[in-house]
């Protein structure tokens, strides 16, 4: 069953050490193709198929997060990717206060956008926003299966 929870964090929780790190070197991905090949190395590392759905959740969260920090958010600021317990972590930062919504209301023709974050919450076990600085940090939780 997937909970998701939206909300906000205290700015001084510490976050959880990795048991398995993405990698020792965490310089920003310069692209959403990157975020996604490292969450994807991560998840390899670990010993999960590529054919798993769960990869594909990943890499689909991976890209909605990534994709709105750089898209509404003022440019990516943090990402991290790990896994502890068997749990994936996503970590993105941006430079904007604004939490992420939903849009609402029907717009004349087809829209285009608006259903990257409602995806992110039915995707994704747990998701917190926390407020930093003059922008916040996302975290979605992903339970991962054992091989």
């Amino acid at each position: 069953m997937r909970r998701s929870r939206v909300g906000d964090e205290p700015e001084d929780r510490a976050p959880e050490a990795c048991t398995v790190p993405a990698s020792s070197e965490t310089p920003l991905p310069a692209t959403v193709g990157a975020a996604r090949d490292r969450v994807a190395a991560l998840l390899t590392r670990f010993g999960i198929p590529s054919d798993r759905r769960v990869v594909a959740d990943a890499l689909m969260i991976t890209s909605e997060l990534v994709t709105n920090a750089i898209r509404h958010g003022g440019g990516l600021t943090a990402f991290d990717a790990c896994i502890r317990g068997g749990v994936l972590r996503l970590l993105v930062a941006d430079n904007s206060p604004v939490h992420p919504f939903t849009q609402t209301g029907e717009a004349p023709g087809i829209r285009i956008g608006g259903y990257g974050w409602p995806l992110v919450q039915s995707l994704a076990d747990l998701v917190t926003v926390t407020p930093h600085g003059a922008g916040k940090q996302i975290a979605a939780h992903l339970a991962l299966p054992y091989s």
